[in-house]
């Protein structure tokens, strides 16, 4: 029963760390354009 009061605050500093991550990552724009990079891959570059 004592394990529960060092998993359950570590569970949730884990998952505010993920959404703080998240939030982070969307404001910096890493989700505006997720058809380009894949589609790009397929064109050989010209020298």
């Amino acid at each position: 029963m004592s394990v529960i009061y060092i998993i359950l605050p570590l569970a949730l500093l884990m998952a505010l760390g993920g959404i703080i991550a998240f939030i982070w990552a969307t404001r910096r724009g890493q989700f505006d354009d997720l058809d380009t990079p894949p589609n790009r891959m397929l064109f050989d570059d010209e020298e």
